[in-house]
């Protein structure tokens, strides 16, 4: 079901504050991997604000949807969502990649309240995933598994593992999300480490394949309720998470978007902001919100 004109609107202005804060964040903490946060913030935003089934309030809860972040570096993004889904509160942010705090540069899942699986080792992120997935089906829970992958992170020989392994195993209720951004900590993906063609890679290891615009909303949401009615049991006619192809989304974003300085630029993987930069980069978010229409 397309967004309505409220869902929209909502979320974009979800979106816009969110990417204010993940500059708040990172200007009062120092530094961050900024530019990959705010490529995967607009997917981040339809996950924990529409689609995911969860409960702040009780975030161990079983009949969970499940999430993991596999490109663990972009915490800086996801723990702001966290926080303003109502997890916990957004000033304990205040010590972000602070000494003896819970949010560091990377998420841990027993010191952050909500987060399914500490990440940062790129490429594990997927197969613990599959496992999430696997254990689903055991033990007859419906529940989905999202996991957010980075294009970079795709070089691990273990993400294919994992890819395959779903395939196979016909995990319809696990969705894998490519941050597809082409920029990695050395360079251009297509420089350090070829992935073209992805999509039909992806394809030929079993999965159906949607290449969207990763900062359309209303794209990334047809792409994902895709994903959901592949994994639905009764639309299967088979046991739950046991259907056809998995579906895999290829989400093509840019790396520091929304602030313009920032767009597709290499050295803004990590980087910190000053006074001055802080300034800057709030005014760019609001011209480019500006431009989508009064969304937001």
């Amino acid at each position: 079901m397309p967004l309505s004109t409220e869902e929209r609107k909502e979320l974009y202005g979800r979106a816009k504050g969110l990417r204010k804060d993940i500059v708040t964040v990172t200007s009062e903490s120092g530094g961050a991997h900024i530019g990959g946060g705010l490529s995967a913030l607009d997917i981040l935003v339809l996950l924990y604000f529409k689609y995911l089934n969860i409960d702040p309030e009780n975030p161990s809860w079983e009949e969970r949807d499940r999430f993991v972040l596999s490109k663990g570096h972009a915490a800086i993004a996801y723990v702001p969502v966290l926080a303003r889904r109502g997890y916990f509160s957004f000033d304990e942010l205040k010590t972000f990649n602070k000494f003896g705090s819970p949010f560091g540069m990377h998420p841990d899942s027993r010191r952050i309240r909500g987060c399914d699986a500490s990440t940062g080792s790129l490429g594990h992120g997927l197969p613990m995933a599959v496992g999430m997935a696997l254990g689903a089906r055991v033990l007859g829970k419906s529940f989905r598994t999202f996991c957010l992958l980075g294009d970079g992170e795709c070089n691990e020989g273990v993400v294919w593992e994992a890819l395959m392994a779903a395939a196979h195993y016909k995990l319809t209720r696990l969705v894998p999300i490519i941050d597809r951004n082409g920029l990695m900590i050395d360079g251009p993906t297509e420089t350090v480490m070829s992935l073209e063609p992805l999509e039909e890679k992806l394809a030929a290891f079993g999965f159906d394949v949607l290449s969207v615009d990763g900062h359309d909303l209303d794209a990334v949401g047809g792409a994902i309720e895709h994903a959901i009615a592949a994994g639905d049991p009764s639309a299967a006619g088979e046991t739950v998470g046991s259907g056809g192809k998995p579906v895999c989304i290829v989400a093509n974003t840019t790396k520091g978007k929304g602030i313009d300085f920032m767009e597709g630029e290499v050295p803004w993987h990590y980087g910190s902001i000053d006074a001055e930069l802080r300034i800057k980069a709030l005014e760019s978010i609001d011209r480019m919100y500006e431009a989508i229409g009064g969304l937001a």
